[in-house]
């Protein structure tokens, strides 16, 4: 155990915990800002090459972008909390064989008033598709 590390901080974090935090650090950041900035933000105790790490994994997911500045890159979320979990649900979807069986499961475990949202969303969705096509 390092000096900085502490018995907790040690512990087996669970799969994608690591990645959730700095999604979150990122979403709160003034704006693009380097690995540096993501490690101390998360408390300093992970390697910088263990944020760099998972920052790749999240650009490599569509999650993050990075733009050259100076020698480094810049990190940004690629979207807001909303648009990354529409993202990772479209990636277990895209996982499985058959979907139809699973959005058919996703939308029976529905509470009625979140079944009720879709049907507006589908068909909000329907009427823009149609508006742009008539254009």
């Amino acid at each position: 155990m390092s000096e900085r590390e502490g018995p907790d901080e040690r512990r087996r974090r669970g799969q994608g915990e690591l990645e959730a935090q700095v999604l979150a650090a990122l979403r709160e950041a003034p704006g693009p800002v380097n690995a540096g900035w993501v490690r101390e933000r998360l408390g300093g105790a992970l390697a910088y090459t263990t944020v760099m790490t998972i920052l790749t994994r999240l650009q490599t997911k569509n999650a993050v972008t990075r733009e050259r500045s100076g020698r480094s890159f810049e990190w940004r979320p690629a979207s807001d909390g909303a648009g990354l979990a529409a993202l990772r649900m479209r990636r277990v979807l895209d996982a499985e064989s058959d979907r139809e069986a699973v959005l058919a499961r996703f939308v029976t475990a529905l509470s009625h008033d979140d079944e009720r949202l879709l049907r507006d969303l589908l068909h909000t969705a329907e009427d823009g598709a149609e508006d742009a096509a008539e254009d």
